[in-house]
């Protein structure tokens, strides 16, 4: 039987971040976090929730779960040796979605390499995607405990079917149904610019949406989702991110009649 209390570890705690931090403290979990800018930024959010703050160093340790939740280009700055101690068994979480305006040029993700291929590589380590297509409004207000036919469905991607286990109990906590995507190759159907990226899909809605992703319109249809968010206010972001979702749900020509 799968344990229910899981020690997780986090690098990052931003929008996403502390959100699920937020919640899998609520649920029970040991959650540490670190960023790359120290312990002291991350006191406040330890206070609030109970998690322990450490450095960099320590936070893959002795842990079930490791998530990510940075922006794709800091991922080849991690420590090299960061993940050598780690379990074979600890499921790494792979939140992170490529966005050149942040992140620069990276010439194998142009080229079309998957993302979260491209991550597992530099990582030398595989790696779950999940949480990437769901904005932090959402994350934070739309979970609903239960399996109703209306519940958000999370698309989750990867290899290793006890680490899905494993997030799958996480999922569950946030108040979300999960999808099962498929591998890890697979895991560019939720990329930016897929009809599941940010669209607040239920699982029926979820499954066509997949089904019917197009590889090679993803960055242009990213760019449309981008434009949108660039008129808006990142500081009023709860404002407006169900405009946000409904205007994915046209430009991304996510299935919603099932």
């Amino acid at each position: 039987m799968q344990k229910e209390k899981l020690s997780i570890g986090f690098i990052g705690a931003g929008q996403i971040g502390g959100t699920l931090i937020r919640q899998y403290t609520k649920a029970g979990h040991l959650v540490k976090m670190a960023n790359a800018s120290g312990i002291e930024k991350l006191k406040s959010l330890a206070s609030e929730t109970g998690a322990t703050a450490v450095a960099l160093a320590d936070v893959a340790k002795g842990v079930d779960v490791l998530v990510l939740s940075i922006p794709t280009i800091e991922i080849p700055k991690l420590p090299k040796n960061l993940f050598a101690t780690i379990s074979p068994n600890t499921a790494i979480i792979d939140t992170c979605n490529y966005y050149p305006i942040r992140d620069g040029i990276i010439e194998e993700l142009e080229k079309g390499m998957v993302e979260s291929v491209w991550v597992s590589n530099h990582l030398q380590r595989p790696v779950i995607k999940v949480y990437n297509n769901i904005i932090a409004g959402s994350l934070v207000l739309s979970g609903i405990p239960g399996h109703v036919a209306s519940r958000i469905a999370l698309p989750v991607s990867g290899d290793d079917k006890n680490a899905k286990a494993l997030v799958s109990i996480l999922v569950e906590a946030s108040g979300f149904d999960l999808l099962d995507a498929g591998s890890l190759m697979d895991s560019w159907r939720q990329q930016p610019g897929s009809p599941v990226y940010c669209t607040d899909l239920t699982f029926a809605q979820g499954k066509k949406s997949l089904e019917k992703a197009k590889k090679e319109i993803l960055p242009e249809r990213r760019q449309l989702g981008l434009a949108f968010i660039l008129q808006h206010d990142p500081a009023l972001w709860m404002d407006w991110w169900p405009a946000c979702v409904k205007h994915n749900r046209v430009i991304y020509e996510s299935e919603l009649a099932v």
